[in-house]
């Protein structure tokens, strides 16, 4: 092989490392390379080559390296070549319009790679088409990139993030012009021009002469100011505010978030949070917890948990690493914390939401003009609270993407959307951006929290009071990692199949009766005219829902960016049921039931999530 190398004894891999040789110009990853081919690691190799990363409507997620199954400065040119000519294909006027990219805080020095330094190729690569970039200046938000897009009337936005994910990953989050997340038939478009793209044009890898390009904008100060003037249409007690000294603690997780919700609060006239030191400035190592994501619970929270009680603060506000995630605890009597799950925390913004929108109608019609949205594994409470009040309610599939892409369409039919959130955390307070935003869902809760106070009540006591009035809806969600795909091939089929025939789904699972299912893999509902389910499908991933004559939901579903099987499950009560040790009781034998049924994890060989 050329470069002084040995062959690797595999002739495509030896093709394949050196077609990389030839176009890779970081000296980094191309050493790795070299490096691993010297020591024989042919194993290695082949996970480095034998795949590309799949571009899906996420975008790209996957580990900092060498190869084309990893992000590196080369996958970062192909990707953007292949969007570029995408974009050039659907819009004749994309060379007056643009494109924004923002990027997060991420980095690996092994390879020579981060956010920043993919972002700045991505540009270059634009620019060398001519095509005007709005580059951030800094480190922002991931919802600055949907809210630019909108902002300006752009055609598309990149954000370079891998979100919460370990510190190794990075991403490529792409956005269309309808400040939505991509979805088909745009990523099988974008990935074919990705193909017929690998080779890197002349200026690609230009990137310090593109910093330099006329056709490059800073938008920071701009789309900051807007963004912040934005939000202020979501404060409706400014004078309470002003007046509040309500303690609250934010931790950003070593990402982005600190100064952006300090912003956050002044623009609401909130005390300001008090910050965990530790945790507030980036920092790609994430040093302090084992995962950064809030979802975790208590284990990102414990530096939280302890400046709270240093300082007396009974609430904690936690974003993920690009902030758009928002998680919340707060104090209980007992001294104990309580972390609310994605789902009451959805309740909570949701019930918020609402109240402040009646607060400000006076006209009875007008909730007929109302929407909100969830995603099809989150808790059904906003349907409840819309069977009751009279708005709207309706479910996507899983993601963002589909929430933010329906929102579009109800408000270009003149409809308002006032809340979507899902299960993981995620809440989009504002129609200025169409994709989940822990910044303004942050200051948002941080007036609710205020309210709350003036009343002498707190976060827990309000959750009661939503599920009483509307009915308790009690969630358990968790997963199983299974590296096989064969085994979730396997035990989806079996679930298909479930008398050895197909499209004979089980009628029951342990001593609960099913009277429901639905698959979107397949796209078999038994609630519909024909058994056609009515919601997209998408035979790429599995997802199985089964709705049970308890009153009892579960949806099992595979991961797009893990090596997870996850289930939710919720047991939605009528108004009035406050038996709450009995409902609690008959979700966790509904738990059971389907881990053993339909789970099998021992025959499987699952792995439970870790505690």
């Amino acid at each position: 092989m050329e470069s002084g190398l040995s062959s690797t004894g595999d002739a495509e891999l030896d093709r394949a490392v050196r077609r990389w040789l030839r176009s890779d110009k970081n000296p980094k990853t191309a050493s790795m390379v070299q490096d691993l081919v010297r020591d024989g690691a042919v194993e290695a190799l082949k996970k480095c080559f034998f795949s590309r990363m799949e571009f899906g409507t996420a975008g790209l997620r996957a580990a900092m390296g060498p190869g084309t199954s990893c992000m590196n400065d080369l996958t970062i040119i192909q990707t953007t070549q292949g969007f570029c000519c995408y974009l050039e294909e659907s819009f004749a006027d994309f060379k007056d319009r643009g494109v924004v990219i923002g990027y997060d805080a991420r980095a690996h020095p092994p390879s020579g790679g981060s956010s920043k330094r993919f972002a700045s190729l991505a540009a270059a690569v634009f620019i060398s088409r001519g095509v005007p970039v709005h580059l951030f200046s800094d480190i922002t938000p991931t919802p600055f990139v949907p809210f630019t897009v909108l902002h300006l009337g752009l055609c598309a936005g990149i954000m370079v993030t891998a979100s919460h994910n370990p510190k190794q990953d990075n991403g490529y989050k792409v956005y269309w012009r309808n400040g939505a997340q991509i979805v088909s038939p745009h990523d099988a478009g974008i990935s074919k021009a990705i193909e017929e793209n690998l080779e890197p044009w002349p200026e690609s890898w230009s990137a310090e002469e593109a910093l330099k390009s006329l056709l490059l904008n800073d938008p920071y100060q701009k789309i900051e100011t807007q963004y912040f003037r934005a939000i202020q249409k979501h404060c409706h007690h400014r004078d309470m505010n002003k007046r509040s000294e309500v303690k609250i603690v934010h931790t950003s997780v070593h990402g982005v978030g600190h100064t952006f919700v300090q912003s956050a609060f002044k623009a609401f006239d909130l005390q300001p949070p008090y910050a965990v030191e530790e945790q507030k400035d980036p920092d790609p190592e994430f040093p302090t917890v084992k995962y950064p994501n809030p979802e975790e619970g208590e284990g990102v929270l414990t530096l939280s948990f302890a400046l709270a009680e240093k300082v007396g603060a009974g609430v904690v506000l936690a974003n993920d690493p690009d902030a758009d995630r928002l998680a919340v605890a707060e104090k209980q009597e007992s001294g104990r914390w309580r972390v609310f799950t994605g789902n009451e925390l959805g309740a909570l913004l949701g019930w918020w939401m609402f109240r402040c929108w009646k607060g400000q109608n006076s006209d009875a019609a007008a909730v007929k003009n109302l929407y909100m949205l969830s995603s099809t594994v989150s808790s059904k409470i906003l349907r409840a609270i819309a069977l009751k009040e009279g708005f709207h309610y309706e479910e996507t599939l899983t993601g963002f993407k589909w929430m933010g892409n329906r929102a579009r369409d109800l408000l270009d039919q003149g409809k308002t959307v006032l809340f979507a959130f899902e299960e993981a955390i995620g809440y989009m307070c504002s129609p200025s951006v169409l994709d989940k935003d822990g910044v303004s869902a942050a200051a948002i809760a941080g007036e609710m929290i205020s309210y709350l106070t003036t009343k002498s009540s707190t976060l827990s006591q309000q959750v009661t009071s939503i599920y009483k009035e509307y009915g308790y809806h009690l969630s358990k969600n968790s997963y199983f990692i299974c590296h096989d795909q064969q085994v979730i091939r396997s035990l989806f089929e079996r679930l298909r199949s479930y008398d050895g025939q197909g499209d004979s789904y089980p009628t029951e699972c342990g001593r609960f009766s099913i009277c429901a299912v639905r698959d979107l893999t397949t796209g078999y509902d038994s609630n519909q005219p024909g058994n056609k389910a009515v919601l997209p499908t998408s035979s790429s991933s599995q997802m199985i829902t089964f709705t049970f004559s308890n009153g009892g939901v579960a949806t099992m579903r595979t991961s797009g960016t893990e090596p997870k099987i996850k289930y939710y499950t919720e047991l939605c009560a009528a108004p009035g049921n406050s038996d709450v040790t009995h409902l609690k009781k008959e979700l966790d034998d509904l738990v059971d039931a389907i881990v053993e049924n339909f789970f099998e994890p021992e025959k499987n060989e699952l792995q439970p999530k870790p505690e």
